[in-house]
């Protein structure tokens, strides 16, 4: 396994977004209805529901809008996207290893656990499909992007 360490957390890239859609087979699944935040999330092994929670608190209440607002202060909406290649291992060869990503059965439900977390803490969130083949089209404001993982 190219000496990947298992020591990976749960890891989201956040962009702040002017707009966004995601689409499966040509079809939406999720769209930011006004400005707001997308959310990539990878999960990986060893991560828990309480990682998922402590993540999904840290973005909503990030100050990263503009005007130095949170998502939680003016009520922004997120299209959260499960994306396992966000824990690549690319240190050997020309093809990317994917090790470091949980399999469906730990990780489909800590995307759920994140997502359902969010809108306790109420948050509009729009999804994509876990394990689908999705489109994602999102116009970055600023350009703004993040990256949080749960070691944090």
């Amino acid at each position: 396994m190219y000496g990947v360490s298992y020591s990976l957390r749960m890891r989201v890239v956040v962009q702040r977004a002017s707009r966004a859609e995601v689409r499966v087979d040509g079809a939406v699944t999720g769209r930011l209805p006004e400005p707001g935040l997308v959310v990539l999330i990878g999960v990986a092994h060893g991560d828990t529901e309480a990682d998922a929670a402590r993540l999904a608190a840290k973005v909503w209440r990030q100050r990263i809008l503009r005007e130095e607002t949170s998502a939680e202060q003016v009520g922004a909406p997120l299209l959260v996207i499960s994306q396992f290649t966000l824990h690549a291992d690319t240190r050997k060869g020309r093809r990317p290893s994917w090790h470091g990503a949980a399999p469906r059965s730990v990780s489909e439900p800590l995307v759920d656990a994140f997502v359902a977390e969010l809108r306790a803490l109420g948050a509009h969130v729009e999804t994509g499909i876990f394990g689908a083949a999705m489109e994602v089209e999102l116009v970055n404001d600023g350009p703004f992007t993040l990256i949080f993982d749960s070691s944090e």
